[in-house]
């Protein structure tokens, strides 16, 4: 599973990477989006920015930059389409060795594309590739993180990883794709605006091998209240319930053996219902009996049947039917959701899964 990371890309092979960027009222990101782009050294980018009918200065944005840099070209819907189809127009056309999705407020931390494409060039198994995405409010932080080593691991494996985790292993900005798997399994799904990057990571892993490059930040991941993942997609519950649509979407199409996608939905719906009787203890606890909070645990009954025999179960009834359940039973059983959600972070952040 893990690799030496070595560098493959010499003068006689410089890979080609499309980079869409679609944009709807970021034009006050974009230049800096662009920037992080066309000066990644040990490739060849094109850039394609497309405007979805944005009524701010976007559209304007985009053509200046067009006209900065040659590999960067601006196209704009006559009409405003949506994220997804916006995102399948401009897939649709790419013509690269790889290609990377990259919202126009995120950004490529430097040297990110050659370390992808060295991967996927000495691993032509591999369909998806993608690292550590560094969160961020205003600046990203730079750090000098060494490349440490490159996982790899096959599709199915992958698979079952991410089942097992229930919340997304990759955000998006950070992931690359090599272009040929992205147009044999298709684009994104129109009735999954929300968890339509999970189900494509999914379906990408049912077609190829998938790597993580190790050590460095890959993307910066801008964090604002205007974010689309903010203001349109916000809520525990939505989240839950869009993440679970995803799941059940790639195992109603992947074809898999009906023993495997019984045991992977299991899985699943184990996870999501812990996740949610988790959040709705804690959100009960910190905030109060709220709408949301209902919503959460009776999302985690519908979702598992065996949701009475977790410990957060227990909490939450007694939280619902006498207001606080006993303090002493609350630390304990909240430091042990804290120490798993801990143990799944660093797994994460260190091995990628």
């Amino acid at each position: 599973m893990i690799h030496p990371a070595k560098t493959v890309n010499g003068p006689s092979k410089t890979p080609h990477v499309a980079v869409v960027i679609p944009c709807y009222n970021y034009g006050h990101f974009l230049a800096r989006c662009v920037d992080s782009v066309v000066t990644q050294p040990g490739v060849r980018t094109s850039v394609h920015i497309i405007d979805d009918a944005s009524p701010d200065h976007s559209f304007s944005v985009a053509q200046w930059l067009s006209e900065l840099h040659t590999n960067v070209r601006a196209t704009r819907n006559s009409e405003n389409l949506g994220h997804i189809a916006t995102y399948n127009r401009a897939l649709s056309e790419v013509d690269s060795d790889y290609v990377v999705l990259l919202s126009a407020d995120d950004m490529l931390a430097p040297g990110s594309l050659s370390r992808a494409t060295d991967l996927m060039e000495a691993h032509p198994s591999v369909g998806l590739v993608y690292g550590h995405p560094q969160s961020f409010e205003t600046e990203p932080i730079g750090t000098d993180f060494p490349l440490l080593h490159w996982s790899i691991w096959p599709g199915r494996t992958w698979i079952a990883s991410q089942f097992r985790r229930g919340l997304s292993i990759i955000y998006s900005p950070e992931a690359m794709v090599r272009t040929s798997v992205q147009h044999q399994v298709g684009y994104y799904r129109p009735d999954l605006p929300h968890s339509g990057d999970l189900e494509m990571w999914l379906r990408l892993a049912s077609h190829a091998d998938v790597g993580r490059v190790n050590g460095p930040d890959q993307a910066y991941r801008r964090i604002h209240p205007s974010s689309m993942m903010n203001s349109r997609f916000g809520g525990a519950v939505t989240d839950l319930q869009e993440r679970r649509r995803a799941y059940e979407a790639y195992l109603h199409s992947a074809n898999l053996e009906p023993r495997t996608s019984a045991r992977l939905e299991r899985t699943m719906r184990r996870r999501l219902s812990a996740e949610a009787l988790g959040w709705a203890v804690d959100a009960g606890k910190d905030g109060g009996l709220t709408t949301e909070v209902f919503k959460s645990a009776e999302f985690a009954k519908e979702i598992n049947p065996d949701y009475a025999r977790l410990s957060a179960w227990r909490e939450f009834e007694a939280m619902a039917t006498s207001g606080l359940p006993p303090t002493g039973i609350t630390a304990w059983n909240r430091y042990q959701r804290n120490l798993g959600d801990r143990i799944r972070w660093q797994r994460w952040r260190r091995l990628g899964i």
